[in-house]
C-alpha cells in the first residue's frame, strides 16, 4: 500500500507539493496525473526517498522509503529508462541488480521472459530501442518480486503492440495483489489501464476515484447534423448550450439529446444524426486542470 498524507515540498519560493493525500490499495492500478510542473516527480521523488518533505507523510507498506528493511523486494521503481551501461548484455545487468539487492539469480531469467526479452537478453543495452529499455527497466524494478511498483512514464517508448502488452502486463500484476502507481501524460492510454487516476495541480489534489465517479461531474456532449445547420446553431446558442463544428456536424457541449431534439421539434428543423458523446479522461483533466485547484 502506498499512502500519501498532508505531503509538502518547497523549492525556494515555490511550493511544489501543496498539502497532498492520497491512497494506493493492494491490488489497484492508480494514474497518477497533472500537467507540467504539478508536482508528480516531486511527490515520487519523495516516496522514493531521493527528496525530503518539508512536512507530511509519504510511506510505503506503512513506513518511509528509508525505513523499509529490505527495499528491493518491497518496492520496484521505474523513474526514467536509463541508467544502463550501453556496453552490458541484459542479462548481466539484471545478474548484477539481483546480487546487490539479495534476489535469487533465477528471478533474471524470470523477469526476462515477464517483459518479453528472452531473445535480447544478451545482446548489449547500447543497441536497445527506447521501448526494449523500458522493458528492461521494468525488468529491474519487478527482480526482487515487490508488492508496491512505482511508475514513471512506462509507456514512453513503447509501440502500439507494446502499449497493449504494457496494459495487459499491469492489470495482471495489480491482479497478484501489488500496488501499483504510474504516472503518464497518455490520457487515453491510462483510461484504459487503470481502476483510479488522482488528478493534481499546482501541487494540490483536485481529484481522485474511478474514472466512472469523475465522469459523473463533467457534462458530455451531443454531436448532432442536419441540413439546416446554421439555423439549428442559431437556436442553439439561443437558448445557450456552447456549439461547436465537428468536422460537417455541430458538437453541443452540456446538452443531452432530447434537449436538442425538442429544439429541433419546435422549429421544423431536420435531423440526420443525434449522438451522445460521452466524456473523456481527457475531457476531466482539461476541465479540472485549466484553473486554479480548489
Amino acid at each position: 500500500m502506498i499512502a500519501v498524507e498532508d505531503l509538502r515540498k518547497r523549492y525556494g519560493k515555490t511550493q511544489a507539493v501543496d498539502g497532498l493525500s492520497f491512497t494506493v490499495e493492494p491490488g489497484r492500478v492508480v494514474g497518477f496525473l497533472g500537467p507540467n510542473g504539478a508536482g508528480k516527480t516531486t511527490t515520487l521523488r519523495v516516496l522514493l526517498g531521493l527528496v525530503r518533505a518539508n512536512s507530511g507523510q509519504a510511506t510505503i507498506l506503512g513506513k518511509s522509503y528509508a525505513q523499509l528493511e529490505r527495499p528491493f523486494c518491497q518496492v520496484g521503481a521505474v523513474l526514467e529508462a536509463s541508467g544502463f551501461h550501453p556496453g552490458r548484455k541484459a542479462r548481466n545487468h539484471l545478474r548484477i541488480l539481483a546480487r546487490a539487492g539479495h534476489a535469487p539469480q533465477k528471478r533474471v531469467d524470470e523477469v526476462l521472459a515477464k517483459v518479453g526479452l528472452e531473445e535480447a537478453a544478451r545482446k548489449r543495452v547500447g543497441g536497445y530501442s527506447l521501448g526494449m529499455r523500458q522493458r528492461l527497466a521494468l525488468a529491474s524494478a519487478l527482480l526482487g518480486d515487490p508488492g508496491v511498483l512505482i511508475l514513471d512514464e512506462p509507456s514512453n517508448g513503447l509501440d502500439p503492440e507494446g502499449i497493449r502488452w504494457l496494459r495487459d502486463f499491469l492489470r495482471s500484476l495489480a491482479a497478484e495483489g501489488r500496488s501499483v502507481l504510474i504516472s503518464s501524460h497518455v490520457l487515453a492510454e491510462v483510461e484504459q489501464t487503470v481502476d483510479e487516476v488522482v488528478i493534481i495541480n499546482k501541487g494540490k489534489l483536485v481529484a481522485h476515484g474511478s474514472i466512472e465517479e469523475l465522469k459523473r461531474g463533467v457534462k458530455g456532449s451531443v454531436r448532432v447534423s442536419s441540413p439546416q445547420a446554421k439555423e439549428l446553431e442559431k437556436k442553439l446558442a439561443k437558448t445557450g448550450f456552447e456549439v461547436s463544428a465537428d468536422g460537417n456536424a455541430l458538437l453541443v457541449a452540456g446538452a443531452t439529446s432530447a434537449q436538442i431534439g425538442e429544439i429541433a421539434a419546435k422549429s421544423s428543423l431536420v435531423l440526420h444524426e443525434l449522438t451522445p458523446v460521452a466524456a473523456q479522461l481527457e475531457d476531466i483533466f482539461f476541465e479540472l486542470t485549466s484553473g486554479e485547484p480548489k
